[in-house]
């Protein structure tokens, strides 16, 4: 089975929308103080900063599965301290973004009719299934976790821009 619903105009629309939404999130969260960023709120990965990291980690894990970079050594349940430090988390995730944005301008639509495989220890062994599938899920999981971030700004007093699809800015990322 194959999932061809998506090409790579749509991949690269979704790496733009994934940076400019970082960028958005990184600045109101760079406003907090740090001991807001970093309170846990009861998300899954905690706080802000810890939900953040954990979106780092995840954006490395999958270049790394679908590009052959290297993954992060830590596991899932040290994403949250992927990147402990606020300077650092920022820097990175902004060249991450930047690979995530090569990497989907230069997707075929052969890769895309393709297979991915990978050895996952969330699923406890190998998993293959779908380019397609695997390239939106990329893009999902970004989307999910920041509405989370989004929400723990909100309430950490933080103004988060417009995280509608529409209203990303033409120039963005």
């Amino acid at each position: 089975m194959t999932d061809t619903l998506i090409d790579r105009d749509w991949a690269v629309m979704m790496a733009r929308y994934n940076a400019w939404q970082n960028e958005a999130q990184m600045r109101a969260a760079d406003a907090l103080p740090p001991r807001e960023r970093e309170r846990d709120r009861g998300a899954f990965f905690g706080s802000i900063h810890g939900t953040m990291s954990h979106l780092l980690w995840a954006d490395l894990l999958w270049l790394s599965r679908l590009t052959g970079t290297p993954a992060p050594e830590a596991g899932l349940a040290e994403s949250p301290r992927q990147e402990a430090d606020w300077g650092r988390l920022q820097s990175r995730r902004g060249e991450t973004d930047a690979a995530l944005a090569g990497w989907a301008a230069g997707l075929t639509d052969e890769f895309l009719r393709g297979e991915v495989r990978w050895r996952s220890a969330s699923a406890g062994g190998e998993v293959a299934l779908p380019a397609g599938r695997v390239v939106t899920h990329v893009f999902v999981h970004q989307v999910h976790h920041r509405g989370q971030i989004h929400a723990m700004l909100t309430a950490a007093g933080a103004r988060p821009e417009a995280t509608d699809l529409f209203l990303m800015p033409e120039g963005a990322a």
